[in-house]
């Protein structure tokens, strides 16, 4: 059976992603397109490297007739896909790439988003869509609310630790260097090629980070408590990917253990051998997590690092393995591209 589906904000880049990844989906047909600025466009002038693709025209959203779409993609900035999801026919299915409905509290939302929730009716039924922890809620949800892909790669490496009492709560640093291409595709000055080729640079430091709603969130339902860690994210000049480094004290064979056993019969997620450190080349362009542990030279810290590419399995990978699930579909179908190196 193919299951049609429409993209919402298909321009961007993480509309992009899901573009490359369904075509080759043996089970998803692409029946629409919306991005409002380019309505009347076809991909391949907004997406050259997708001209071998027959593709529908872009629309904007109300020409598109959502009684002929059986799950809707959302990949709008920030604060659109609310009230869209709302006036939705309830027979479609939505998987939002979003921060629309990724925090359960809508106080919570407004406290990192600044916005009031526009449709505070529908985030009691959103589930939360890291796939991998979530899987059985997944599979019966008509709304699946994507995770952020700083709080996908940091969660991946520690919710298990946490889960297993195997790390000091209050002392959780994670350093984690991000690609370009998850600043999101609009212009922006500080985003130019001259600014960003030869630079690292740190932003929304000092506990400011919108994603730090979701660790609060899922590490805090975990523990039974509060839980703050302490997160620094920089962007560095690469275009897609993204390097965790947890830092944590715990016995580092104790915790590489656990992960590998947690993520045993994991398709997407794999631990490497002890001691081995993954890069984010190594997952580049496809829905792979990879993640490594490392002993550190003083007993009783470890360092987790944890690679994924922010565009696949960060966002857009796994909003279609969750829409596999929700759809009734392997896991893992269409999804199995190896990465892309070098």
């Amino acid at each position: 059976m193919i299951h049609s589906v429409a993209i919402l904000g298909a321009s961007g880049y993480t509309g992009a992603e899901l573009v490359r990844i369904i075509a080759t989906h043996p089970s998803l047909r692409i029946a629409a397109l919306s991005a409002d600025r380019k309505a009347g466009m076809q991909m391949a002038d907004v997406f050259p490297h997708l001209r071998h693709l027959d593709l529908p025209t872009l629309t904007t959203i109300d020409q598109i007739d959502f009684d002929e779409i059986e799950l809707v993609f959302c990949a709008l900035p920030h604060g659109l896909s609310q009230a869209l999801v709302r006036d939705l026919p309830r027979s479609v299915k939505v998987v939002d790439l979003g921060a629309d409905f990724r925090l359960r509290d809508p106080a919570d939302y407004k406290k990192w988003y600044g916005l009031d929730h526009a449709a505070p009716e529908l985030q009691p039924e959103a589930v939360y869509g890291l796939t991998e922890f979530y899987r059985d809620e997944i599979r019966g949800a008509r709304l699946v609310a994507g995770t952020g892909c700083n709080a996908a790669t940091v969660q991946f490496a520690l919710r298990p630790l946490i889960e297993g009492a195997l790390i000091d709560l209050d002392d959780i640093i994670c350093d984690l260097k991000n690609g370009i291409s998850g600043a999101g595709r609009s212009l922006k000055e500080n985003m130019l090629f001259p600014e960003r080729s030869t630079d690292v640079i740190g932003y929304s430091l000092g506990g400011k980070h919108r994603h730090l709603g979701e660790f609060d969130q899922e590490f805090s339902k975990i523990a039974g408590r509060k839980v703050e860690i302490m997160f620094t994210p920089n962007l560095v000049p690469i275009n897609r990917g993204i390097h965790a480094a947890c830092y944590v004290k715990g016995d580092p064979q104790a915790i590489h253990a656990a992960l590998a056993a947690r993520y045993a019969d994991e398709p997407f997620i794999v631990v490497l051998p002890f001691g081995q450190a993954p890069g984010t080349g190594h997952v580049a362009g496809s829905n792979f997590c990879h993640i490594g542990v490392i002993g550190d030279r003083k007993p009783g810290r470890a360092l987790v690092i944890s690679t994924l590419d922010n565009l696949n399995k960060g966002s857009s990978g796994q909003a279609v393995q969750n829409a596999n699930l929700m759809l009734g579909l392997p896991e893992t179908e269409g999804l199995m591209l190896a990465p892309v190196f070098p």
